[in-house]
């Protein structure tokens, strides 16, 4: 587990090297939108963050006085810096082909398919509920699948197979082929965590 201390360096780290790269660069190749030239617009699951260019500092545009959760912060920086300008392949894949993804595969089970199986299992209405929120749509895959885009050159997948009184639900997430390109392993297993939770807590009545 990664201390807090770790992701603050992390971040430090990553707003160096984009620092030296243009806005324009950096939006070209990320697909994020520029509000006057001087700071990117960043739509995150049901937020909207604002991050200044070029210290990289993070706001959220519906409250300014909320805090960004610094993982938040430097998944979205690891994006922003991998400056590679390749589509979405169209591609879906498992967690284990992005390449070194195996070494993190049981943490991305305990993140991500573990919650989501417990939680959605057998209640697949109070997922559909939620996944509108996070401008999901729906897949003709599983018992139910939903399509995310919580990143514009990221698109991912939730599969849902519903349990019932034999046999036990089973979960899966699917990424893009080219999901790899702009995040290692332990951010893509991040982020599908964050995209689990964050359907957890708007499924809440």
């Amino acid at each position: 587990m990664a201390r807090v201390d770790d992701y603050f360096n992390a971040k430090k780290i990553a707003v160096e090297k984009l620092a030296k790269e243009s806005i324009d660069d950096i939006a070209t190749c990320s697909g994020l939108e520029t509000v006057n030239n001087e700071k990117f617009q960043i739509p995150f699951l049901n937020r909207t963050y604002q991050v200044s260019y070029p210290d990289f500092e993070f706001s959220d545009m519906a409250d300014n006085n909320a805090e960004v959760p610094i993982q938040e912060q430097v998944l979205i920086l690891h994006y922003m810096s991998a400056l590679k300008s390749i589509p979405a392949s169209g591609t879906w894949i498992a967690y284990r082909e992005i390449p070194g993804a195996s070494f993190y595969f049981s943490a991305f089970v305990q993140r991500a398919i573990d919650p989501l199986k417990k939680v959605f299992g057998k209640n697949i209405a109070a997922l559909t509920t939620a996944v509108p929120k996070i401008s999901g749509k729906p897949v003709d895959i599983g018992d139910a699948g939903f399509e995310f885009r919580v990143f514009p050159k990221i698109p991912l997948q939730i599969i849902i197979y519903e349990g019932d009184d034999e046999f036990a639900p089973e979960a899966n997430i699917l990424f893009d082929a080219t999901a790899g390109e702009f995040l290692s392993p332990e951010d893509a297993a991040w982020l599908a965590g964050m995209v689990v939770y964050r359907l957890m807590a708007l499924s809440r009545p």
